[in-house]
């Protein structure tokens, strides 16, 4: 179940807090692409669930928030730490695959192995 977050203590518990892979979808109802997007962000829950904890903050609701990121997008943090974002509809296939490269990524670079890998930064038209 993807958790909505509906203030800032909120964000710092289920984001900047959380040890891990955490999301978070800045979206509003008025976005297109984002309303395109929810069925694809409920699926990957499903399938990357056990991996990423999967969360969601509407941007006209938490306008400082979103405020805070300059964005409309999708974040991927680890250990409260941004990793990547994402802006735009795509499939889900892709979608999934995105964050498992973008999982991998930050899992290298912890390692300390990022000599001959740049930043997976993914731009799609939102």
């Amino acid at each position: 179940m993807i958790t909505e977050i509906h203030s800032q203590e909120e964000f710092n518990t289920e984001i900047a807090s959380h040890k891990g892979y955490s999301l978070i979808d800045f979206w509003a109802t008025w976005c297109g692409p984002c309303r395109m997007m929810a069925p694809v962000m409920e699926n990957a829950e499903k399938v990357l669930g056990d991996k990423i904890h999967f969360c969601k903050v509407d941007v006209d609701e938490l306008q400082d928030l979103a405020g805070q990121f300059d964005i409309m997008s999708i974040i991927l943090f680890k250990d409260g730490e941004e990793v990547n974002r994402m802006i735009g509809a795509v499939p889900q296939e892709e979608f999934i695959s995105q964050l498992e490269n973008m999982m991998a990524w930050a899992a290298q670079k912890q390692k300390g192995r990022t000599a001959f890998l740049s930043s997976p930064l993914f731009y799609y038209g939102r």
